[in-house]
């Protein structure tokens, strides 16, 4: 079955990566985000599916039955998710390699769903952003004192991570750069070898084509 795909490109800001949206999709259409996440970054993906409703030109708040192919790969094009979840739920991964990760959903099409166009809402939280600090507070037992600290050593050890994963990119940036320039300077002296090539062929061509007709 052709699968159409389409691709999203969510701009995350790195002292609040946490974003929501959402998006229609339709039998056998695939739709994708890309996410530059640091390494050892957890990720957490909320979703919510709607049917929409003929009848009532809306869409339905519950659709069971239907359910969304959640795959995931890291930026060397592997997979790191791949499965079915329900129509409405929670998933998250965490992150092995810096960079760009696509997140791709398409529906579990079936029979009664062809046709038919769904609403997928989106919530996709990054680093501190996908801790629950409620949850951890009261495992732990911490005070507010003790949990405003953690909150605030989760953000710098995030912001390290962002700042680590920047710099990998300004170093594979300015390989590139230097890579580039030293291809044009080599491109260049390659023309101007040509070139004098060409000139002093043509000066004996010349030579050689006045020397037969006896003008020099």
């Amino acid at each position: 079955m052709f699968i159409k795909v389409t691709y999203f490109v969510t701009i995350i800001l790195f002292l609040d990566v946490a974003s929501a949206l959402y998006f229609h999709i339709a039998e056998g259409e695939r739709k994708c985000f890309i996410e530059e996440i640091p390494d050892d970054t957890t990720v957490i993906v909320n979703y919510k599916v709607e049917l929409y409703d003929p009848r009532s030109g809306g869409f339905m708040p519950s659709t069971p039955g239907i359910g969304m192919h959640v795959e995931v790969r890291d930026p060397n094009d592997k997979i790191v998710l791949s499965r079915v979840y329900s129509s409405e739920g929670m998933y998250s991964f965490t992150s092995t390699t810096p960079g760009e990760h696509v997140i791709c959903m398409y529906s579990n099409s079936t029979s009664w769903f062809s046709g038919s166009q769904l609403r997928v809402h989106l919530d996709i939280q990054v680093g501190e952003h996908a801790v629950d600090y409620a949850s951890v507070a009261k495992k732990d037992k911490l005070t507010e004192l003790q949990l405003r600290i953690r909150q605030l050593l989760d953000q710098v050890h995030q912001i390290t991570k962002e700042q680590s994963y920047q710099r990998q990119r300004e170093e594979r940036f300015r390989q590139t750069s230097e890579s580039t320039n030293q291809r044009v300077l080599w491109w260049s002296l390659m023309q101007t070898g040509v070139l004098v090539g060409i000139g002093y062929w043509q000066m004996r061509h010349l030579k050689s084509f006045f020397e037969a007709k006896k003008l020099v």
